[in-house]
């Protein structure tokens, strides 16, 4: 039976008991300590507003920059609060000058709304999207490189890549591509949504061109807190996406990248600051002890649903390939009985359906119990044994 290495961490999260809560990545899930932190800015705020933002703002920002970019490797001016990492890549995508006929190469296993981001800009611009497929199962890293590369043309100027994919939940060897993308001269965005807090980031590793990441999920902060990275040598090129004070600033700082993307009006910066209390509570509770507990769980929920469907796994039970998410394959005759999962058992999860494939994600996070697992594996056992036969 797994149990978690830190006693006490799943009642500091505020989530409803009644509910078998199995979808952390979409939206995430925030400990008590942390939301009173986010409470305590809001509070703040409120009761001087003037102090708050027109006087203290910028340095506040600047201390909860330099907490989050120690956890990231990289300077802290070096990173920027944005709401999402949705807003993030958008902010990117509009940076970069492309021309008619230049590509942007991507993969099969990306997120929805990224891909709109990009079809959106490219719409504008004349150069087209580029969709690599990436076969299942995974089972080795340059392999999957050798098969993404296969879709660049001497017309490819950018590379778009989720670090962990949100359809197929699988760590993509994001650092291999980026270093082979710089040798050519292409520039990489990655799509970290997932990442931070769920696997150690070292964004200097990676050497993405621009990296976005979301704080509001796997790293617990509160709802609205997103960064995105951009190595230096990019910055200045950075286009803001709301025009306001920061844009041709009168006291402007040294990073116009800063001044471009940080401030876009009144805002309620509370989940911003709130990110330092994010940090140092998986800091507290021994975070990587959690995570492998975590992992260990949802191994084995993975092989009980498997036994069940008879369907393998799209990767090894290994932490390179995945962390505290996967994705469990399902007949694809079950789909229309995927609705009782909430209906009749309460258990939250979310149905994926990927190039014709059915799956549920499985997210572990550290108030996920065994009674849980069991829950979600009963209620998979009933729903199965429903099934016409074939």
């Amino acid at each position: 039976m797994v149990t978690l290495p830190v006693p006490g961490v799943a009642e500091q999260f505020m989530l409803r008991r009644d509910v078998t809560f199995l979808n952390h990545g979409s939206f995430g899930a925030c400990p008590r300590p942390v939301f009173d932190a986010y409470q305590r800015w809001q509070r703040e705020l409120e009761a001087q507003p003037v102090e708050f933002i027109g006087r203290r703002l910028r340095e506040r920002l600047a201390t909860a920059r330099a907490a989050l970019g120690g956890m990231l490797g990289v300077a802290a001016d070096d990173v920027v609060f944005v709401p999402n990492v949705t807003y993030a890549l958008n902010v990117a995508a509009r940076s970069i000058t492309l021309q008619p006929g230049d590509e942007v190469l991507t993969s099969d296993h990306e997120y929805g709304a990224i891909d709109r981001t990009w079809q959106y800009t490219l719409e504008r611009s004349g150069a087209r999207l580029v969709v690599q497929p990436l076969s299942l199962p995974f089972r080795d890293a340059a392999t999957i490189v050798e098969e993404f590369w296969q879709g660049v043309t001497p017309r490819t100027r950018v590379i778009a890549l989720s670090h962990i994919t949100s359809p197929t939940a699988l760590l993509l060897p994001v650092a291999d591509i980026c270093r082979r993308a710089r040798a050519a001269g292409i520039l990489t965005v990655i799509d970290g949504a997932h990442a931070p807090g769920q696997i150690e980031l070292d964004l200097a590793e990676i050497d993405a061109d621009f990296y976005g990441g979301n704080c509001h999920k796997w790293l617990c902060a509160p709802k609205g807190a997103g960064f995105l990275y951009v190595r230096r040598e990019h910055q200045d090129a950075i286009e803001p996406l709301v025009v306001s004070w920061g844009w041709r600033a009168i006291a402007p700082r040294e990073s116009r990248f800063l001044d471009h993307v940080e401030y876009v009006g009144t805002s309620d910066p509370a989940a911003y600051l709130a990110v330092p209390e994010a940090i140092a509570f998986q800091q507290r509770h021994d975070w990587p002890a959690v995570r492998a507990a975590c992992h260990q769980l949802a191994a084995q929920t993975r092989q009980r649903v498997s036994e069940l469907t008879g369907m393998p796994a799209i990767c090894p039970d290994d932490p390179a390939w995945w962390s505290q998410m996967c994705v469990l394959p399902l007949p694809s005759a079950l789909e229309p009985a995927l609705e009782q999962l909430w209906q009749h058992d309460r258990i939250e999860i979310p149905t994926i359906r990927w190039q014709g494939q059915l799956f549920v994600r499985l997210s572990v996070q550290a108030y996920t119990s065994p009674d849980d697992a069991d829950r979600l594996v009963a209620a998979l056992a009933r729903l199965l044994a429903t099934m016409p036969r074939a």
